[in-house]
């Protein structure tokens, strides 16, 4: 008679303290995972695209009407023509884009619940933060500098036709051109940290509209002693003056302005984690 022999006892193979730590939890792996999860969205791509496109197209269309009517009365602006702020005007939609753009990647996963995963992955919660802010800054900053550039010599090209163009070496115009680019990269820091502090896509969206458009309308309808005083501080208005171009003695200094801009940025970013840290998801 064949007896069933007695099964031998399976037993999982231990890993060892080095290999455990080989797949542990590092800033440069949560990068990677936010890097992969921005990179899938649809959304994440298309408002690239819109911001790219309103930073060329608004330039374009801008530069040529003004070409257009600076043979009958010099323009629109007149004595003040400014070379640089009609191929550069398309930064006002596209700070919009990616200032929403930063919401979404950050509120979105409020709203989707998908924050959970990402906290149970990370338990430590502000690597989550730290990624989402590297990655989408490296990324507004990679697409937004070069995109000013060539708006810049694609609106001087045209306006070149008229001879009311003005060359790169120009004092200035350097620092004014990248200059959208590094506003544009912080306003994408903005958006981040407002998603995460309001932690509602529609909520942080009219908060980010409301700090960068509202606030400055809002202060022209102060008393104008006030409003010299006051307008000059406000965030887009701080930041905007490293992209000025010529003596406006309302605006505070370039490097100055930016400095204060970055300043609002990082209070965003630290009540930001504050929040992240000691709020459930």
């Amino acid at each position: 008679m064949i007896t069933n022999p007695v099964a031998a006892p399976i037993s999982s193979p231990r890993l060892s303290d080095d290999t455990l730590a080989g797949v542990g939890v590092t800033q440069l792996r949560v990068v990677s995972s936010e890097w992969r999860k921005m990179r899938t969205l649809r959304s994440f791509w298309v408002t690239l695209i819109i911001a790219i496109g309103a930073m060329i197209g608004i330039g374009v269309l801008i530069s040529w009407s003004t070409v257009n009517e600076f043979g009958h009365d010099r323009g629109r602006h007149g004595d003040h023509f400014n070379p640089l702020a009609d191929p550069l005007a398309g930064f006002h939609l596209a700070q919009l884009a990616i200032g929403v753009l930063g919401v979404l990647l950050m509120a979105g996963e409020y709203s989707s619940g998908s924050i959970r995963a990402s906290l149970a992955a990370v338990p430590k919660r502000l690597p989550v933060l730290w990624a989402k802010l590297g990655v989408f800054m490296t990324v507004a900053a990679v697409t937004m500098l070069p995109t000013t550039l060539v708006t810049f010599v694609i609106g001087q090209r045209i306006l070149a036709t008229k001879k009311i163009n003005i060359p790169w070496s120009y004092p200035g115009v350097a620092r004014s051109v990248i200059g959208v680019g590094l506003y544009l990269t912080v306003v994408a820091a903005l958006g981040i940290a407002l998603g995460a502090i309001v932690r509602n896509v529609a909520g942080a969206i009219a908060t980010l509209v409301g700090v960068l458009l509202v606030l400055p309308i809002m202060a022209l309808a102060l008393p104008q002693t006030w409003g010299d005083r006051i307008d000059k501080w406000l965030p887009s208005n701080a930041g905007q003056a490293l992209m000025s171009f010529g003596s406006e003695s309302t605006q505070l200094s370039p490097w100055r302005g930016f400095a204060v801009f970055c300043g609002y940025a990082v209070a965003a970013v630290i009540a930001a984690a504050m929040i992240l840290k000691r709020r459930d998801a």
